[in-house]
């Protein structure tokens, strides 16, 4: 059964001293097939000519798509694994904030297929991502 809040705080405790946390980025919100993050646009995530760097929006995007795969399994029983992921960067940005929304395009057993959208403050499109993840048997460890 979805839960909203419960979402939220699971893929920000996941974020703990990862790469998520240095890049500041934050889950905003979710529903039934999207999982929306934000990550601040300032000298930590620029390239250098003080633009965000494209590495950044990937990174963005495939740790919003990959967190939200784990809204349609069981974690105690698998794991999810980015496999593929492709982006084309549409307009610069040099500060604020950029938004990502990862909306499910294909959900099956092993595989998930997610577009998403990272848009500024103004809804202008940055830039424009397709992530492939494979869902795995969670090994022991």
């Amino acid at each position: 059964m979805f839960n909203k809040e419960e979402i939220l705080k699971v893929c920000t405790k996941l974020s703990q001293n990862t790469l998520m946390q240095t890049l500041e980025i934050e889950y905003i919100d979710a529903g039934e097939d999207f999982l929306k993050a934000k990550m601040p646009v300032n000298p930590r995530v620029h390239q250098p000519m003080g633009l965000l760097h494209g590495g950044a929006s990937v990174a963005l995007a495939e740790s919003v798509g990959s967190a939200a795969s784990i809204m349609f399994i069981d974690p105690e029983k698998f794991e999810v694994r980015g496999i593929e992921i492709s982006a084309n960067h549409l307009k610069s940005k040099r500060e604020g904030t950029v938004f990502a929304t990862a909306r499910i395009i294909h959900k099956g057993r092993s595989i998930h297929l997610w577009e998403i959208k990272i848009v500024d403050e103004n809804d202008a499109l940055i830039s424009l991502c397709k992530l492939t993840n494979m869902v795995l048997p969670r090994r022991k460890m």
